[in-house]
């Protein structure tokens, strides 16, 4: 029985919670400079010396290079809180999944809480689904009909056609760094700032299948699954680096095909175009995260929503 609705879960649950909800942006800010002045402080012609070589080592950079260790500077850093936000348009319509939390780099597990958007008549009518984020795993609680309410339901991200970069509403913060390893593509558009950071800002592209063969072990079957099972495995993103090399900001643009025509109000066979967006804050935080035991999973059947 558990390895069947497993199976289900891996060909289904991507339409079945984006294409089903859309049945139914986060914003960009990036200073700190050395030297000092008479009272401690950098003096204006220093700080204006120390910004002039910033850009200047910023623009020699190989930015290809440098986005492809992000994922690295994360680990380095240990933890961090999350925010995450899912855009998805289909068919004329469009909708927005959030989700908050916090992540263990080293670990590679997580917690967040999603929010599923409101329907036409001003309510949700679901409660937040809590998910926890484990290498090749997913596990979500108030996710499925007829689930009971203290069980989990886990589902093998390797099976899934999008590798848990879409499935879950929210893109595994770890793996949405691991995408950069495949960075075929990039260019340094500038500093500016986010949340009170100053930050490097680049543009790319990203080859799903690359950044498997240099993902971790944790994460390599899943990014695999989802450069075969994406419209395309090259990826747009933007992504927004502190001067430590950790992420503030990313922004992936994804597609896949709606494989049902009754779900996702558009026909069978249409690319849902999906923007997810991730800001890592609080480097440093506290985490701590239990999955759940055997006997907490739930194995029986999943009722269509």
């Amino acid at each position: 029985m558990a390895q069947r609705q497993q199976r289900r879960w891996g060909s289904g649950v991507v339409a079945g919670l984006v294409a089903g909800v859309c049945a139914a942006g986060l914003g960009v800010g990036a200073a700190g400079c050395s030297g000092d002045g008479a009272d401690g402080r950098p003096d204006g012609d220093d700080r204006a010396a120390d910004r002039v070589a910033d850009r200047a080592a910023d623009r020699s950079a190989d930015p290809v290079r440098t986005l492809r260790r992000a994922a690295d500077a994360l680990v380095e850093a240990g933890s961090s809180k999350a925010r995450t936000s899912m855009e998805m348009a289909t068919g004329g319509t469009r909708v927005t999944i959030r989700g908050e939390g916090v992540y263990d780099y080293r670990r590679q597990l997580g917690q967040l809480k999603v929010v599923l958007p409101q329907d036409p008549a001003g309510s949700s009518g679901r409660r937040p689904i809590t998910e926890l984020l484990a290498p090749g795993a997913l596990f979500m609680k108030n996710r499925g009909a007829g689930v009971p309410a203290d069980k989990w339901v886990r589902v093998d991200t390797a099976t899934l056609s999008d590798g848990n970069l879409v499935t879950g509403g929210a893109t595994d913060p770890y793996a949405a760094a691991e995408v950069l390893r495949g960075t075929r593509t990039a260019t340094y558009v500038g500093r500016t700032r986010l949340a009170g950071v100053e930050v490097r800002h680049f543009r790319g592209t990203a080859d799903l299948a690359e950044a498997a063969e240099d993902a971790s072990e944790g994460g390599r079957d899943s990014l695999d699954a989802a450069a075969r099972g994406f419209a395309t495995a090259r990826v747009p993103f933007d992504v927004y680096l502190d001067d430590q090399g950790r992420i503030r900001k990313v922004r992936h643009r994804f597609g896949f095909v709606n494989g049902r025509e009754e779900e996702a109000g558009g026909r069978a066979g249409a690319v849902v175009a999906v923007a997810s967006t991730t800001l890592l804050y609080d480097f440093g935080v506290p985490v701590d995260v239990r999955l759940p035991d055997a006997g907490d999973i739930y194995a029986g059947r999943i009722a269509e929503e």
